[in-house]
């Protein structure tokens, strides 16, 4: 996909668009037209991209074709993935099968029943779409099966959450608009909602979301949840409050370290470092409020790190986490609603929990 100008990100394909392209080139192959190359669809928005094919062959029963994956600037797992896709006749209809390196899907709770491959609804209407484009243009009955792959597939899946959502396998095929914006995160967002939906599903009414694998493990620990309980939140407390509230469980603990929960308090929804800063005006006037000594108030205000401010409230027995904890947990309880019971959870480094909110 081509820059707008230099000084802008440059966009990409997703997953889904590009196996839905490798299907309309297959299948074109297929019916005796030739492989298109390059392969022109409509996206669900209405863009009509092409797409380079990296391969293709045709057999006496079945025609393949593959695409490399140009996620554009943004961090994907699968950029220069190649998607793989094989027609051949089915018996009747339209049919999905997971190929080498797509997951199958083996938990309740996903859009997708438990069986069948691990391809999300927009792509499969979208290779329905073209299937049914091409076939009508051949005159041939749209009764065709569709096997869609990933090279080096399940290798890729262990840096996704696929497996703790019941993806076994492989990847999925994602996407809703064939769009990938950069530093989006849509995927990731994408998966913290799955989750939830999934632990729903199983009936867990108690949920933990951590900022990341410390704070995880100690939480999970702390109340022995299962894995299905755990939500990889990451920086996206936003992403999984907003869910709550659409989609509420009866509890739900928000575990991480000290800076990323003081950023939570502060009112920041996205908690990567990039993208918000932790007020060090905010922690003095906490302080204040702990009636801490003068000296330390003006300390936190020209500090340079929040550990630095905590490290020395916790020497001066000053329980500075746990307050930040509970300003944590009311801003969270706003963005949840009521249904949901929220508590705050502080680790340290090393796994230990140095502050807690109410709930």
């Amino acid at each position: 996909m081509k820059e707008k100008n230099a000084k802008e990100l440059r966009y990409g394909w997703t997953t889904g668009a590009c196996a839905t392209a490798a299907t309309k080139a297959a299948l074109t192959a297929f019916l005796g037209g030739g492989f298109p190359d390059p392969v022109t669809i409509t996206l669900p928005r209405g863009q009509t991209p092409s797409f380079a094919l990296a391969s293709e062959e045709k057999g006496g029963d079945f025609a393949r074709a593959s695409i490399i994956k140009d996620a554009g600037d943004d961090p994907d797992v699968t950029h220069l993935a190649r998607i793989i896709v094989t027609v051949r006749k089915s018996a009747r209809g339209i049919h999905f099968r997971a190929g080498k390196g797509v997951g199958t899907v083996t938990r309740e709770g996903l859009p997708i029943p438990v069986g069948e491959p691990a391809i999300n609804p927009i792509p499969r209407e979208m290779m329905m779409g073209v299937v049914a484009e091409v076939t009508a243009a051949f005159n041939a009955p749209a009764d065709i099966e569709i096997e869609v792959g990933i090279e080096n597939g399940a290798e890729l899946a262990r840096h996704t959450m696929n497996g703790r959502l019941g993806i076994l396998g492989g990847l999925s095929i994602l996407g809703t608009t064939g769009i990938v914006v950069p530093y989006s995160c849509a995927s990731w967002i994408a998966s913290i909602h799955r989750g939830v939906d999934v632990a729903r599903a199983a009936g867990e009414a108690h949920l933990a979301a951590s900022t990341g694998s410390t704070s995880e493990k100690a939480v999970a620990a702390l109340y022995d949840l299962s894995e299905v309980a755990l939500l990889d939140m990451g920086d996206f407390a936003g992403g999984v409050l907003k869910y709550i509230r659409k989609c509420p469980v009866e509890r739900l603990s928000i575990a991480g370290g000290f800076a990323k929960i003081t950023k939570l308090a502060q009112g920041s929804m996205d908690l990567h470092s990039g993208r918000s800063e932790v007020d060090f005006t905010w922690l003095a006037e906490r302080l204040m409020e702990l009636g801490a000594e003068e000296t330390l108030i003006e300390n936190a205000r020209a500090a340079n790190t929040a550990m630095q401010v905590l490290t020395e409230a916790s020497a001066a027995n000053i329980p500075l986490a746990d307050l930040v904890a509970e300003k944590a947990r009311a801003v969270a309880q706003d963005i949840a609603g009521p249904e949901t019971r929220i508590e705050v959870l502080v680790y340290s480094r090393a796994g230990e929990l140095t502050g807690r909110s109410h709930g």
